[in-house]
């Protein structure tokens, strides 16, 4: 569903980005288990930012921007109710 400007949808569909940064390091351990090649300092980098965490999972495991975005929005998702 990339109707609207795509990127639009993603940050709609994600928790409020204040929420997930003073969540994150909560979050930082499901991510990792999630995402297990990523590195502990790239995911304090991250900061729960969500544009950047879909960026390294799509250079680290070689997913498209679309899929690594679905699979972020999908964490977050799951993760809402922190």
């Amino acid at each position: 569903m990339r109707g609207r400007c795509g990127r639009q949808i993603f940050k709609e569909s994600t928790m409020n980005e204040d929420t997930i940064k003073g969540q994150w390091k909560q979050l930082k351990g499901k991510a990792k288990a999630a995402w297990g090649d990523l590195t502990d300092d790239e995911l304090t980098k991250v900061e729960g930012n969500a544009d950047q965490l879909s960026g390294l999972i799509q250079e680290r495991y070689g997913r498209s921007r679309d899929e690594a975005d679905r699979e972020v929005r999908d964490f977050f998702d799951r993760h809402r109710t922190l």
